[in-house]
């Protein structure tokens, strides 16, 4: 386990305001917005297990997202190489939350992070806005905010 996730620390807190007011609650399973189909999806994003007609309770989401976080925040951990301030590890976090710690950590924006150009690595989460292809508004939302969360104490 990540310790800067652990249940109940500021960054754990901080975490999972974060992801959670970016993916929102839905307490039904829906199918991927960008393929119509796999992967199922419930609760704030979580992707793990999920078949149709598959439905969770609040703590339950609440109790899945403080989890999963702690596994997205561990591989960030891995591959970034160098010391993150807290609103930064959180941003990191978050954009592995929503492509998987094998793509965030090949990703450009690691890469420039961990070769001390932070500024260019945070910018470098703006390209991640597409889906099967398309571009998401939603997604560009996301990006901008963990941009602007990447950013902060530069």
């Amino acid at each position: 386990m990540a310790n800067r996730m652990k249940k109940g620390s500021a960054v754990a807190a901080m975490a999972v305001a974060l992801v959670g007011s970016l993916e929102g609650l839905r307490q039904n399973a829906y199918p991927d917005p960008a393929t119509r189909g796999q992967p199922w999806t419930i609760c704030y994003g979580s992707t793990n297990g999920v078949k149709p007609g598959d439905r969770r309770t609040v703590e339950q989401c609440k109790a899945l997202l403080s989890l999963e976080l702690q596994t997205y925040a561990a591989g960030i951990e891995r591959c970034v190489r160098v010391t993150l301030p807290d609103a930064r590890f959180v941003a990191l976090t978050s954009f592995a939350y929503n492509v998987g710690v094998k793509a965030a950590c090949g990703s450009s924006a690691i890469r420039l992070i961990n070769a001390g150009k932070t500024a260019e690595g945070c910018e470098a989460l703006l390209k991640w806005n597409r889906a099967a292809g398309i571009v998401f508004p939603g997604l560009t939302r996301r990006r901008q905010k963990e941009r602007q969360f990447c950013l902060e104490g530069l």
